[in-house]
């Protein structure tokens, strides 16, 4: 075998696919601490490494792939519109960097949803969650209970004896917070689809469980809460008869429609009882700041950076007007509508919505519980970029991108369209039959 057909063999085979998933999803959870612990230079250089492994390991498999299906169309859209925005951004550098970034972690999503499919993606996520956790709170255990003393190189602030709040590896106890969630939702499919054995499930969940009440994060609760109402109206969709299911769906919707608004009318009781009064009121002082700045240009905003670069404009005069260091806007769908106008948000939206949709339709009629990882997860993203922008970068990204490219490879246009070529015929019906 010659050195070339070697190459293309092995990074074609399925050990390397689930090795490069393993490596690509430790560098996103774990970006934070690989930063701080060796430099944005390291993080950057490992990302751009990832990501031409990743593009050789599809041109590897070219022969598998659909054109038609080799990502969604919005999320195309939304990364063509980030590549344009550099010409009207106030530093075209940092824009640049800013976009390749956001190409960077894409490529690795894309490259993870094709060369994994759901289950072997949602065990790969466990498997390195369960490190990553387990990493964090021995952390924790190490600075805030032997040692007493902060880890500053990590922004952990040893406050583990004291209940908390604590960061681990990720940074900020809302990170935190909202990957843990996250935890939680992989590690109970693991255990329902029994691809873990029941101490290995009890002991992740515990773990996933302890770290999310640690956190002491705001949002948690209101993750939690959302992902139980997901859970227990998409389980009600499941079991519903055929013929009776598109009734369920418009009443559930009907029921979380109305769930938004008295949690809005009440909004100021739940902040109460929260007891995320500051939390608030930062937002809302960050949130009215920055819609005198969308007003000035709402339709392309002020180019894409992602995490906002404090020496460039309109960062710096945001934070100068609030005397404050904020590094995003603390709101995914208020970031995407500064740096990228509505054209930029309606993408985003699009990305993340028809996602959810086709993800839920397609776990309500398929019978293994694996599918229903996809619209929680989504709903998690959801409802976390309400409060953070995690989701505009990182882990969230590549998150949303994975979901967004499994929810499409499932049920789209483009399934039909590659039925008229393959002669299959692309039914739900054949597949909620699978165990």
């Amino acid at each position: 075998m010659t050195p070339r057909r070697y190459v293309v063999s092995l990074i074609g085979s399925a050990e390397f696919a689930r090795a490069y998933a393993l490596t690509g999803l430790t560098a996103a959870f774990a970006s934070f601490a690989i930063e701080r612990l060796t430099s944005t230079t390291t993080l950057t250089t490992i990302i751009i490494l990832l990501a031409l492994i990743g593009a050789a390991m599809l041109i590897a498999r070219r022969a598998e792939l659909s054109l038609l299906r080799f990502a969604p169309t919005s999320l195309l859209g939304f990364l063509a519109l980030a590549l344009i925005s550099v010409m009207w951004s106030s530093d075209r550098s940092q824009s640049l960097a800013g976009w390749a970034t956001l190409l960077g972690y894409a490529v690795i999503a894309i490259t993870i949803g094709h060369v994994r499919d759901t289950l072997q993606t949602v065990r790969a996520i466990g498997d390195t969650l369960r490190w990553l956790l387990g990493l964090s709170l021995a952390l924790e255990i190490l600075s805030g209970i032997l040692l007493d003393t902060p880890l500053s190189v990590l922004d952990i602030a040893g406050d583990l004896a004291n209940g908390g709040p604590v960061q681990g590896i990720f940074g900020t106890r809302n990170m935190l917070g909202f990957i843990a969630v996250i935890a939680l939702i992989t590690f109970v499919i693991e255990w329902r689809t029994q691809s873990i054995n029941r101490v290995v499930g009890v002991l992740s969940i515990a773990l996933g469980g302890f770290l999310a009440l640690l956190s002491a994060s705001p949002t948690v609760v209101v993750l939690a809460a959302a992902v139980g109402i997901a859970t227990v109206a998409l389980t009600i969709v499941r079991h519903a008869k055929p013929t009776n299911r598109l009734t369920v769906q418009w009443v559930l919707g009907g029921l979380v429609t109305a769930g938004l608004v008295i949690a809005f009318v009440l909004r100021h009781q739940i902040i109460r009882i929260l007891d995320a009064g500051s939390d608030f009121s930062t937002r809302a002082d960050l949130w009215n700041a920055l819609l005198d700045f969308i007003a000035q240009q709402p339709v392309t905003g002020y180019g894409w950076f992602g995490p906002w670069v404090g020496s460039d404009y309109p960062f710096i005069y945001i934070n100068f007007l609030l005397d404050d260091h904020h590094q995003s806007a603390l709101n995914a769908y208020f970031d995407t509508l500064l740096q990228l106008g509505w054209i930029g948000l309606a993408l985003f939206a699009a990305l993340g919505g028809v996602a959810l949709v086709r993800s839920w339709l397609v776990a309500s009629v398929r019978r293994s519980v694996v599918y229903a990882w996809t619209p929680l997860v989504l709903v998690t993203l959801a409802v976390e970029s309400m409060f953070e922008s995690f989701t505009l970068t990182g882990i969230g990204w590549v998150l949303l991108v994975l979901c967004a490219l499994r929810a499409g490879q499932s049920r789209s246009w483009r399934e039909s369209m590659d039925a008229a070529h393959t002669g299959a015929i692309p039914t739900l019906g054949h597949e909620r039959f699978e165990t």
